[in-house]
Order: structure tokens, then C-alpha cells, then sequence
């Protein structure tokens, strides 16, 4: 289980894209999380491997681990009113297992996204082309 006390949210920093979101996060949702690369992240202290982060982004905060749809949900309820609302919509589970086919799409398309490269297309074995 993970040991920290503020809530973190675990990106691959090796992805233009991925960064850009992060960015993106940090100056315009603000949320009451640190938003940090997987490649610069204790994963052991957070209980997450790097097969798993390698995959999807990850919240962890204190008794509870997310990933993808679900983990971007618990970052915006840890943000402004309006972020928060989005969450807690995002949050819902019909809403969640319908976000999950979205985010696999942009996971395996990130380098065609704005702000991707090259660099940040995935390896035709990679975890999250499986779904």
C-alpha cells in the first residue's frame, strides 16, 4: 500500500504529450495533489510498478490507488468547484467504464495528439495496446 501523505498523480514524463497534460494540470486545475513523472517517482513507496504506470496514469493517495479514467476523476475532486464537479461526473461508474475505451484510444494515439512526438508512441507490445 502507499505510503504518502499528500495525494500524488503518476504520469509517464518520457511523453511530450503526457507532459503537456501535466502541465497543464498543475497551472490551470491546481489540484491538492502532486503531479509527478513515474520516472522521477519512488514506485516502490507508492506501491506501483512500473509495468503499471507504464500503462495508464495513476492517483494515489492514502487507502486508495487509481488508474486512468478513475485516477483523473480523484485528481479533478481534489481541485477548484468546477474541476471537482467534473470529477465526481467522471467519478460515476457507468461514466467510468465508458471513459475507460476513450482513454485506451489516446493512450495508444498520444503521439498523434497535440504536443506529442514521435517519442511518445507506443510499442506495438506494450500493456495498454492489449485493450
Amino acid at each position: 500500500m502507499a505510503t504518502t501523505e499528500r495525494p500524488v498523480f503518476v504520469f509517464d514524463g518520457d511523453c511530450a504529450f503526457c507532459s503537456s497534460c501535466a502541465r497543464f494540470i498543475e497551472n490551470r486545475i491546481k489540484p491538492a495533489a502532486d503531479v509527478v513523472a513515474w520516472q522521477f517517482a519512488d514506485l516502490g513507496a507508492l506501491g506501483l510498478t512500473e509495468d503499471q504506470v507504464s500503462a495508464a496514469v495513476y492517483y494515489v493517495a492514502p487507502g486508495r490507488v487509481t488508474a486512468g479514467p478513475a485516477a483523473i476523476a480523484d485528481l479533478l475532486r481534489r481541485a477548484g468547484l468546477v474541476w471537482r464537479a467534473a470529477g465526481s461526473v467522471l467519478g460515476l461508474r457507468p461514466v467510468t467504464a465508458l471513459a475507460w475505451p476513450v482513454y485506451r484510444w489516446v493512450a495508444r494515439n498520444r503521439h498523434r495528439m497535440p504536443g506529442g512526438t514521435a517519442a511518445c508512441a507506443l510499442p506495438p507490445n506494450h500493456p495498454a495496446r492489449a485493450s
